[in-house]
């Protein structure tokens, strides 16, 4: 646990959990809508499954989001070799507030909890990102 990297793969792996959810929420919905999956060609076709099954899949395309931007800092870090433990603080509490960010967002979704949650996961990726840039200073 003392490398950057893990908590890298750490989020791949919650990402992927997150994939086999959508799944197992979006093709009962589909089912029972009685959609079939060669109409789901366009975003917005699917907007009729119930708001169980969308939000997972919601959940799924955030990830695809932002994370992008901490793997790419995380490899930069890793790269210049600026590696710390405050990075690696500040990348598991990226990792842990997302996997938290899932859990509301695909059970209770409250988005009032979601956006303070996604908030601080934004403040510990600009911190590590804010740390690298002022290191080239």
């Amino acid at each position: 646990m003392h490398s950057l990297l893990t908590p890298v793969l750490a989020l791949i792996v919650w990402t992927l959990i997150i994939w086999v959810w959508m799944y197992a929420t979006r093709i009962p919905a589909m089912q029972a809508a009685k959609i079939d999956p060669a109409t789901a060609k366009h975003p917005g076709s699917l907007d009729g499954l119930p708001s169980r099954a969308r939000a997972v899949a919601d959940n799924y395309n955030h990830l695809m989001e932002q994370p992008t931007i901490f793997y790419a800092v995380v490899f930069y870090i890793v790269l210049a070799g600026h590696t710390d433990q405050l990075h690696i603080y500040l990348a598991w509490a990226y990792v842990g507030l997302r996997v938290v960010h899932s859990l509301v967002q695909n059970t209770v979704n409250a988005v009032p909890v979601r956006f303070t949650i996604f908030s601080l996961s934004t403040i510990a990726l600009a911190a590590m990102a804010v740390r690298e840039a002022v290191a080239l200073l």
